[in-house]
């Protein structure tokens, strides 16, 4: 599929955006991160309590470009094929493909940490390569796909599972979803009737989305952002106080998003205030600290703000 001229592209996702600001309060910076996800053709990772808005801006954004919204709410119970779907067998034998939630443009799994290891694998594959096997049968996914996962904060909540560290890693980004400052609750309960996604207004087509995830990829990253990029993941990885550190995905998706980032500010080129600004985002859950620097509290975003204030930044 061609894609759009740049201009258009930013349009796309400046409508998109817009759309969603008019239902979501505040949030400015988790909907760019969602967003940047979704042009990005990532996925994200959403932390947060209940009633902070985490639903409503999933279907609000899967609204803002017409796109089909599903939503899975995570239980032990939960199989593999709840999610992926599956063959209903006729009396002659005939099979029919009964399609499970994922076949949709954008799929909310709330509380994902609910569903155990074996069902949360069957997110892999759609993640990774669009496309889900079923009974050694491929259905490819519709575009654009994007997984907006949830979790409970750590601590709460009973019967949770952790979430592996292949899953972890094939979220582009985390996020944590927080309560509204006392001004925007203000306007929140005020406008209460009308802050609904069926009040979102579709701005752009999901074919116009695809094209400007086609042309996004045209934006030009200097040699020196690319550079910097790798430079910051593998201060991380080498730390002596981390364990393990981010694999090759966090640059991958640290220079992805950071296109679309460059985009949202509508330039036609990547700077590294871009890469700072999801720097956090991108590499947060991808690495694990010693017990020596657990024992001693050091945090992974305080590491990784050592490494935004240690490498050296590329000089324009």
């Amino acid at each position: 599929m061609a894609g759009l001229e740049l201009s258009e592209a930013v349009r796309v996702v400046r409508n998109v955006l817009n759309s969603v600001r008019k239902v979501v309060v505040g949030k400015e910076n988790l909907i760019k991160l969602v967003l940047s996800a979704l042009f990005s053709e990532g996925h994200i990772l959403i932390e947060g309590v209940p009633g902070t808005g985490k639903t409503l801006m999933a279907a609000s954004i899967a609204r803002a470009f017409g796109g089909v919204f599903k939503r899975v709410q995570g239980n032990p119970d939960i199989l593999p094929t709840d999610i992926t779907g599956f063959h209903v067998y006729s009396l002659s034998g005939e099979a029919r493909f009964v399609k499970g939630p994922i076949f949709a443009n954008v799929l909310m799994v709330d509380e994902l940490n609910r569903i155990t290891p074996r069902a949360q694998a069957a997110l892999l594959e759609a993640m990774q390569e669009g496309r889900v096997t079923v009974d050694g049968v491929t259905y490819r996914l519709p575009r654009p796909f994007l997984i907006i996962a949830t979790q409970m904060p750590g601590g709460m909540g009973t019967g949770t599972y952790p979430l592996t560290e292949t899953l972890l890693d094939r979220f582009s980004a985390v996020a944590y979803s927080t309560y509204n400052a006392p001004e925007e609750e203000f306007e929140i309960v005020g406008r209460s009737d009308e802050l609904v996604a069926d009040n979102v207004e579709s701005a752009v087509g999901p074919e116009e989305v695809v094209k400007a995830v086609e042309s996004i990829r045209d934006v030009y990253v200097d040699g020196r952002v690319v550079k910097y990029i790798i430079d910051l993941v593998n201060y991380v990885r080498t730390h002596k106080m981390v364990a393990y550190g981010p694999s090759h995905r966090a640059s991958i998706h640290l220079y992805r998003m950071s296109r679309v980032y460059a985009v949202m500010r509508g330039r036609d080129y990547v700077t590294p205030d871009d890469v700072k600004a999801l720097a956090k985002p991108v590499m947060l859950h991808r690495f694990r600290v010693t017990p020596e620097a657990e024992a001693e509290g050091v945090s992974r975003e305080a590491l990784i703000s050592e490494a935004l204030s240690r490498v050296k930044v590329p000089k324009e």
